[in-house]
């Protein structure tokens, strides 16, 4: 029988990784309570189990392409809405343990765990691991195709099964999450770029570029073609002024409605300076200070938390020049994602998750370089080898703090020795959740209720409703033109069939009195209050019920 000896530093990286997994499993072990769960990746699957693979106009983000949601369809399926969370921290942990493979392959064990630790163990990875997210599904499949692509290559493109795979999980990637279309431009681009540098063969790289970009697109295609028939934008709804012409009516009533809320386009250093009194050095210097200053409650903080030991030691990654070619692939895409996602989406730290399994091999890297370094120039004593130890597990120390403070945010304790219902759970844990059991327990099933300012967490609803994209700013604004007109506020609601509406009073009234006069109000409560009566008004939360 073949014996295993663990080496202490082997022993305490592992233990590290089990650590984590055993809190992350405690804590999935609780209800769904995480914003975009609530709002899209479990919502939607709901929608569609009780009425069909309907489309849903009015939510943007059901048009969205969706192999990993399917996953979470099949859960409620089996009315399980607790295994999602699992599957999501399960492509989390396959990460890892691609970046374990990739270590393991050129450097030892060791080295290869530490990458995995640092992975599996940055806060963000915790974060969307206790969660109903797809972000950790995305970053696995890009993961795969890059490393997929990477072993073609040391291969000197013989084995073009490798290529296959590359193509087809980065095509599951991108229609898992349309972010993924940031690396698959990428990676079709830098591979004819490298084969044609690599084997002076300018007609077969841009061959193997077709095949992978044809392989890519017809994975994902389903969901696009699926946009083009019922939209007329196969990638909706993102670029409808491109595709405008193309849009079906139903499609463009939507827009004029959201329209309703459009307000004058502000530059992004200028609003950040608005809001948050920043110059322009540290708007532009976000990128950077994103693995510093991250913090989940804070939209100025970019929602999320990072670990400096993801790019302190990148400067060292190049000292050696074994594997340079794969250090500088990773590098570049790191960049180029970081500085596209920066342009292109929100500035939240989960949007650039795809460089993380990267920058975490980079990490290992830049720190193997400097060990040995170190070690090689006598002038360097031990002790400084045991600094830079030091540093590297006060930086990791601080991933472990990250995670005690998202279990006791959790609290799941209570709730899986049965002290707590799933009910008080959730009462404790979501502001609106009284709101609406009180929805489910008194309204009639046929009621469809229009939720403002609530920040469109319906999943928990069980009556129909709907909501747009400005969270009820369209709505307002419309009704308030209505009423302004001396129109009937009440045709569009009926249109859609509305008989409730449930609001968080306090934003409501925040919003009406930043944007319109008081006389304006004023008309349009008068109006409003002879269609409306209110039938619940707790805890800021309130609901009308519709009278036509």
């Amino acid at each position: 029988m073949k014996r295993y000896n663990l080496s202490i530093t082997t022993l305490i990286l592992l233990l590290c990784i089990i650590f984590i997994l055993v809190f992350e499993i405690i804590i999935n072990i609780t209800p769904p309570i995480s914003r975009d769960a609530l709002i899209h990746h479990l919502a939607i699957p709901k929608i569609w189990l009780e009425k069909g693979f309907i489309e849903i106009k009015w939510a943007d983000f059901s048009y969205y392409p969706m192999y990993i949601n399917i996953l979470y369809f099949i859960c409620l399926f089996f009315n399980n809405d607790i295994l999602p969370k699992y599957i999501h921290l399960l492509f989390g942990l396959g990460t890892g343990l691609l970046i374990f493979q990739y270590l393991k392959n050129h450097y030892n064990k060791d080295w290869a765990l530490l990458g995995l630790l640092i992975f599996f163990s940055t806060p963000i990875i915790i974060w969307l691991s206790t969660s109903a997210y797809i972000d950790l599904g995305m970053t696995f499949f890009i993961a795969a195709s890059m490393l997929f692509y990477t072993k073609w290559r040391e291969g000197n493109y013989n084995n073009n099964r490798k290529l296959y795979l590359s193509a087809i999980f980065m095509g599951i990637a991108v229609g898992s999450k349309y972010n993924s279309l940031i690396g698959f431009f990428f990676q079709n681009l830098i591979l004819v770029y490298y084969y044609s540098k690599d084997t002076s063969n300018d007609k077969k790289a841009i061959k193997y570029g077709l095949i992978f970009f044809i392989i890519s697109i017809a994975t994902s295609s389903p969901w696009f073609i699926k946009n083009f028939i019922l939209t007329g934008n196969p990638f909706y709804p993102l670029y409808n002024g491109i595709f405008y012409p193309l849009l079906k009516p139903h499609i463009k009533e939507v827009l004029n409605f959201q329209g309703y809320g459009e307000n004058k386009a502000v530059a992004f250093f200028t609003m950040r300076e608005l809001l948050y009194g920043e110059n322009f050095f540290e708007t532009l210097t976000i990128p950077i200070r994103m693995f510093f200053q991250g913090d989940d409650q804070s939209y100025q903080y970019f929602q999320g938390v990072l670990n400096p030991i993801l790019i302190i030691f990148l400067p060292f990654v190049f000292l050696k020049k074994k594997y340079h070619k794969d250090m500088s692939f990773f590098a570049c895409f790191s960049i180029y994602f970081i500085c596209v996602a920066y342009f292109t989406t929100c500035k939240q730290i989960r949007y650039i998750t795809p460089t993380l399994p990267f920058l975490s091999i980079l990490s290992v890297c830049g720190i193997r370089n400097f060990l040995i370094f170190l070690t090689e120039n006598k002038m360097f004593s031990k002790i400084s080898k045991i600094i830079l130890i030091s540093f590297i597990i006060f930086l990791l120390s601080l991933n472990f703090q990250y995670l005690i403070k998202r279990f006791n945010l959790y609290s799941p304790i209570n709730y899986i020795t049965n002290n707590e219902t799933k009910s008080q759970y959730l009462s404790k844990h979501l502001k609106h959740y009284d709101s609406v059991k009180f929805i489910n327990e008194n309204l009639p099933e046929n009621s469809k209720v229009f939720l403002m300012f609530i920040g469109r967490r319906a999943y928990y609803l069980n009556v129909d409703y709907m909501h747009e994209p400005k969270f009820g700013m369209n709505l307002l604004n419309l009704m308030l033109k209505k009423s302004m007109n001396n129109e009937n506020i009440m045709v569009w609601l009926e249109s859609n069939k509305i008989t409730h509406i449930l609001m968080r009073a306090k934003i409501v009234d925040k919003y009406l009195n930043e944007n319109f006069s008081i006389d304006d109000i004023k008309k349009f409560m008068n109006l409003f209050n002879k269609h409306a009566k209110t039938i619940y008004n707790k805890n800021g939360y309130m609901i009308w019920k519709l009278i036509y």
